[in-house]
């Protein structure tokens, strides 16, 4: 994680299309070097709570993860948490570790962390964004998400080309490229 520079935050807004809030640092760059994970604090400059600690900004990394929603990954992740309990184990652990980086910087006094964790999946640019920010490993739906993603054309752009490939147990392979 780097300190975010004024190109940085630049860039963020231009992703968003508005001014970023509570940057603490840059958590992820694609290969492509820009900006694609933000680290954000647990309070917004105006005192809001603000739980999402991994914020994705990259726009290629948005609309794949919008797209992997409508496609009905959520559901078939969920359907999986319930039915095999090493990865909501895995899953729970990810999320009890989002939940201590964040309250290191500062407690909101609640466990809800984002995407859904650690009963469902819910939001894949939250776990996207924590994936990617934390490497493979630490979160088994985020990877997933990262897998796919890659797979559907980013890798090498927006993710790194050795990301692990896509295994629906929740279990990865070392990949490199998709060709």
């Amino acid at each position: 994680m780097t300190a975010p520079t004024d190109q940085d935050l630049a860039i963020i807004a231009e992703q968003l299309g508005r001014a970023p809030r509570g940057v603490l640092a840059i958590a992820y760059r694609t290969p492509d070097g820009i900006p694609a994970v933000v680290k954000t604090a647990p309070r917004l400059p105006d005192g809001t709570p603000f739980p999402t600690l991994y914020y994705l900004t990259d726009p290629r990394l948005t609309a794949e993860a919008s797209r992997q929603e409508s496609a009905g990954v959520m559901r078939e992740m969920t359907e999986r948490l319930g039915a095999d309990p090493e990865l909501a184990a895995a899953y729970h652990a990810a999320h009890e570790s989002y939940l201590a980086e964040r309250d290191e910087i500062e407690s909101l006094g609640t466990d809800f962390t984002g995407g859904g964790m650690p009963e469902r999946v819910k939001c894949l640019h939250v776990l996207i964004a924590h994936a990617l920010a934390k490497g493979p490993g630490v979160n088994p739906f985020g990877d997933e998400a990262v897998a796919l993603a890659a797979d559907h054309g980013l890798r090498g752009t927006a993710i790194p080309a050795d990301w692990p490939r896509y295994q629906p147990t929740g279990h990865a392979e070392t990949g490199g490229s998709n060709e």
